[in-house]
C-alpha cells in the first residue's frame, strides 16, 4: 500500500477506503464501522485492526495518525443484522457528525434487517422528520458463488426510492468510493447512503485509481467511456462489476463499435449527467442497458422508464432472463450465462 501511494498509482479499493477514513479523521470527523468481520475486512482487504500474535494486543493504525485526530471505531458484530443495523441507525440519529457505516458480510444478509430498511431508513424522514446519514456497505455482484452470496437486492432499494429519501450508488473505482464517502459528510444534509460494494473488484487489476484522482475532482454520478471509442454504433449503459467484464471482453471481441457508460448513482437519478451523454453520442445510436442480474432484479425496472424519457424510446435490455433466484447455484452455468450476456452485448 505504501508503494502504491509513493508511486501515486495502482491504489486499490481498500486503500482508497483507508484514505477516505484517514482524511476525515484528520479533519475532525469520527468514523464508526460495524458488521461481520469488519476489522480485517469481510474479504480480508481492510486490516483495520492488527493483533500481536504473541501478546494478543490489538493495534488500530487509523487511531495513530495524530494527537488532534477524531476517533476511528470499528467493531466485529454478531450475526444479528436486524439488531446491529437498528443500533447503528439509532447512533446515526444521535450523532449526525459521525460517519456511521454498517457492512454486510454479503449484501444478501441485509435481508435479515429488512424491517429496519423499510420502517426507518427509507421512510423516517417523511414520517417523523428524522434524518439519518447511515451508510450501508452491501457486497454485491454475481461471481458464481451461488444465490445466497450474489445479490444485495438492488431492486428492492430502488423500489423504495422517492422524494429524495436516500442515495443508492454503485461505484466502480477506488477514487469514486473515496469521494462518495467524503461527500457523505461534507454535504450539508444527511441522507442514508446505500452502497453496492465489491467482492472481486477488491483485487481486480483494472479496478484501481491514481492518487491525483483522489486529491482532485469529486464523485461523478455517471462515467463516460474512458477509451473514447470513435463514432460508436452501440452505447452500452451499465453499472457495477459487469463493466469490467464488458471492458475485458471488448478487448478480445469485435466490440470496438460499442461505448461503455457507467451509472455510478441510481438515486437521485442522474438525469442531467445522462442528458450530456445522450447529447454527446446522439439518439441515432443503439442504446442498451446491460446488467448481470436477472431481468426482474437489478436496475432495469428502475432505469427503463427514466431512460425511455431521455431517449424517446426504450433502450434494449441485455442480461439474464427473469428468475426466481438471484443467481444459479452452479458455477459452470454461471460462466455460460455470463459468456452469452457478453456476446450479445458486444456482438
Amino acid at each position: 500500500r505504501m508503494e502504491t501511494l509513493e508511486k501515486g498509482e495502482g491504489i486499490d479499493w481498500a486503500t482508497g477506503e483507508l484514505l477516505a477514513f484517514g482524511s476525515l479523521l484528520q479533519e475532525g470527523v469520527p468514523v464508526r464501522l460495524s458488521g461481520q468481520d469488519c476489522r480485517r475486512g469481510t474479504f480480508s482487504q481492510r486490516h483495520s485492526v492488527l493483533t500481536d500474535m504473541h501478546t494478543g494486543e490489538h493495534y488500530t493504525p487509523l487511531n495513530g495518525l495524530s494527537d488532534q485526530q477524531a476517533p476511528y471505531m470499528v467493531y466485529d458484530s454478531m450475526l444479528s443484522e436486524n439488531a446491529v443495523m437498528g443500533f447503528e441507525y439509532g447512533y446515526s440519529l444521535v450523532n449526525p457528525n459521525v460517519l456511521v457505516l454498517w457492512e454486510a458480510q454479503f449484501g444478501d444478509f441485509a435481508n435479515n434487517a429488512q424491517v429496519i430498511i423499510d420502517q426507518f431508513i427509507s421512510s423516517a424522514e417523511y414520517k417523523w422528520q428524522r434524518r439519518s446519514g447511515l451508510v450501508l456497505l452491501l457486497p454485491h455482484g454475481l461471481e458464481g458463488q451461488g444465490p445466497e452470496h450474489s445479490s444485495a437486492r438492488l431492486e428492492r432499494f430502488l423500489q423504495l426510492c422517492a422524494e429524495d429519501n436516500m442515495q443508492v450508488c454503485y461505484p466502480t473505482t477506488p477514487a469514486q468510493y473515496f469521494h462518495l464517502l467524503r461527500r457523505q459528510m461534507k454535504q450539508d444534509f444527511r441522507k442514508p447512503l446505500i452502497v453496492m460494494s465489491p467482492k472481486s473488484l477488491l483485487r481486480h487489476p483494472l479496478a484501481v485509481s491514481n492518487l491525483t484522482e483522489m486529491t482532485a475532482g469529486h464523485f461523478q454520478e455517471v462515467l463516460s467511456d474512458t477509451d473514447s471509442v470513435k463514432a460508436p454504433q452501440r452505447i452500452l449503459l451499465c453499472s457495477g462489476k459487469v463493466y469490467y467484464d464488458l471492458l475485458e471482453h471488448r478487448k478480445s471481441a469485435t466490440g470496438s463499435h460499442c461505448a461503455l457508460v457507467r451509472m455510478e448513482q441510481f438515486y437521485p437519478f442522474p438525469e442531467r449527467a445522462l442528458e450530456e451523454i445522450v447529447d454527446r453520442y446522439g439518439l441515432d445510436r443503439e442504446w442498451c442497458w446491460v446488467q448481470e442480474e436477472p431481468r426482474n432484479m437489478g436496475g432495469w425496472s428502475f432505469v427503463q422508464p427514466r431512460l425511455t424519457g431521455l431517449l424517446g424510446h426504450s433502450p434494449r435490455y441485455i442480461g439474464r432472463a427473469e428468475a426466481a433466484s438471484p443467481a444459479t447455484g452452479h458455477h459452470t452455468t454461471h460462466k455460460l450465462e455470463l459468456a452469452a450476456l457478453l456476446d450479445e452485448a458486444l456482438g
